[in-house]
């Protein structure tokens, strides 16, 4: 049976103002792209609401497109055309992608994708866990990897209950690395402790700050991965041993990170930062990916993404606000193919 023909125009979600209001994202009608040199078109079945597409849609990400532009950082879907022989190979098989940093996302029906920014994916691997295996599986990996690399113990998260936290608690577990896993409520902790994580605490406890320090001195952590920001960052800091050092690398709480000066004056602590598109910049090759993501895929169900809903493009009001409310529950994705009714 041959593929359907490629239309000359879809249906994307397109941002007109960095405002985070809902009417700032509607879906318009577009030309489909074209593929040049080195690029593949993707037709797009499922694509997430991750941190990062939050934050971009309010204007405070590492980057900032040219407006009205196309959001949308990852996804899946089958290749439909090509730019060039190499990815004539993928026409007709379906990838998991990763929009250019520097060109539209993949909120949309089609989209354009380098073809070092997609994987192929396995047969028994959904559309929706595939939209899903890039950014989360690879930034735990590079945190954990972090770890490795520079000797350290034993170590401590925050919004230890959203998908990465869990598989961040996965990966440390499976490296025999004792973890501290901090979430926000009290019915979190029985999550998190349902899927073997075993030194879990809330930070609404009220003797949050003491537990959390004993925990710190008694197990050594000495490095901290910080997704929330605000409050929480100098609450990490300052009960950890001397030396120890919180990587922030989201900013769930979006509020400034508050810490004490005399961590850093009289007790040699640190903090810094983590963008995963820095990291992968010119040091992550395609092989190494593959391998990377396949080891992924083969250790199954425990680095699986929970997901909650599956909404059309035209959704895009309700879709953000379910994403921000609780990210624990699991992840909203797009499903460009579901047609929401017509909208200008």
């Amino acid at each position: 049976m041959s593929a359907p023909p490629i239309p000359q125009t879809m249906r994307a979600l397109v941002l007109t103002a960095y405002d985070g209001r809902p009417e700032s994202l509607r879906v318009q009608s577009r030309p489909v792209p074209r593929p040049g040199p080195g690029q593949v078109l993707v037709r797009l079945a499922a694509s997430p609401i991750n941190p990062s597409d939050l934050m971009f849609v309010r204007g405070r990400y590492g980057v900032r497109k040219s407006l009205p532009v196309v959001p949308g950082f990852e996804g899946s879907g089958t290749v439909v055309a090509a730019g060039g022989v190499a990815g004539r190979l993928l026409v007709g098989r379906r990838v998991a992608c990763l929009a250019p940093l520097d060109g539209e996302g993949l909120w949309a029906e089609y989209a354009v994708v380098p073809l070092p920014q997609c994987l192929p994916l396995r047969a028994r691997m959904s559309d929706e866990q595939g939209s899903t295996l890039f950014i989360n599986p690879l930034t735990a990996w590079a945190l954990l990897d972090r770890a490795r690399q520079e000797g350290h113990g034993a170590l401590a998260q925050t919004a230890a209950a959203s998908a990465l936290g869990r598989m961040l608690a996965t990966l440390a577990r499976r490296r025999g690395l004792p973890m501290v896993h901090v979430v926000r409520r009290p019915e979190q902790v029985q999550v998190l402790r349902a899927l073997g994580a075993e030194h879990v605490l809330s930070s609404a406890e009220p003797e949050f700050d003491e537990r959390l320090r004993l925990l710190f001195h008694e197990l050594r952590v000495t490095l901290a991965f910080d997704a929330v920001g605000g409050h929480l960052t100098g609450r990490l800091l300052s009960a950890m041993p001397d030396g120890g050092t919180v990587t922030v690398y989201g900013a769930l709480a979006e509020q400034e990170c508050r810490i004490d000066p005399g961590d850093f004056i009289f007790h040699d602590k640190k903090v810094d930062g983590f963008w995963l598109a820095r990291w992968g910049r010119g040091r992550f090759g395609r092989e190494q990916l593959r391998a990377l993501v396949g080891a992924a895929t083969l250790m199954g169900k425990a680095l699986e993404t929970p997901l909650r809903a599956s909404l059309p493009l035209e959704s895009a009001g309700e879709a953000l606000r379910i994403a921000s409310s609780d990210m624990t529950s699991g992840k909203v994705l797009f499903a460009p193919s579901l047609d929401g009714g017509a909208q200008s």
